[in-house]
């Protein structure tokens, strides 16, 4: 990552961003609930619902925090249904080509997931893609229950010659704007996710319909902030 281009770096978002498996997710989430005896959710339910860290949609969905054991078990469960979907999840429309493009104008990227990391980068080089990241980071810690904030920290630190000013987030739910905000960086937020468009402009960033709008907001407003 040169600082001294002046050019966007974007920080790319996985699930529900770069990967589309929002329909992975409510399959997953309802054989999960089926589990654990909580009834089935519409895709539209669960964008209204779903947020970050993770406990606070169980939450919502249970009329009370769930307890650390409870916690722990539908975590194991989702995570062992989602993963059996995960496999046949395709990439966001146009996601490869905008990647290549990025990187083929001389532009930086990188990855920081809350998916575990150990299943982030088969995805990632199954589908073609490490290439054009400087960066791919999943969860090593507590990801989902705590946010997205302290792992962006850990990542961006890692960037050779991070530039907040020039840095945008772009993700699908509002606690990726709370990640950019917390190491200084911008974010766009994406519909194609987990979170209704309602809930996203909430965030008061930012909201597209499509990644090439994502990559061509990111840039906008890293020239806005340039010529400012």
């Amino acid at each position: 990552m040169d600082s001294g281009t002046g050019r966007a770096h974007i920080v790319w978002d996985w699930n529900g961003t770069l990967l589309h498996d929002i329909d992975a997710v409510v399959d997953a989430s309802n054989a999960a609930f089926a589990e654990i005896g909580l009834p089935p959710i519409t895709a539209a339910r669960y964008r209204e619902l779903y947020c970050v860290p993770v406990p606070r949609f169980y939450e919502r969905l249970m009329g009370r925090p769930p307890t650390e054991e409870e916690w722990a078990e539908m975590d194991a469960v989702f995570h062992r249904h989602y993963f059996e979907r995960a496999e046949n999840a395709g990439l966001a429309e146009g996601a490869a080509e905008l990647l290549a493009d990025w990187r083929g104008a001389g532009s930086t990227q990188s990855l920081c997931s809350l998916a575990p990391h150990d299943h982030l980068l088969p995805l990632v080089r199954r589908h073609g893609i490490e290439e054009h990241f400087v960066r791919v980071d999943g969860s090593r810690l507590d990801g989902p229950r705590q946010g997205k904030a302290r792992q962006m920290a850990a990542h961006v630190a890692a960037l050779d010659g991070f530039d907040p000013r020039r840095t945008v987030v772009v993700g699908d739910a509002v606690d990726d704007a709370v990640a950019a905000a917390h190491v200084g960086a911008r974010a766009v937020l994406y519909t194609g996710g987990s979170h209704s468009r309602a809930s996203l402009e909430a965030a008061g960033v930012p909201v597209v319909d499509s990644l090439a709008e994502a990559v061509e907001t990111a840039r906008r407003v890293v020239e806005e902030a340039a010529a400012g």
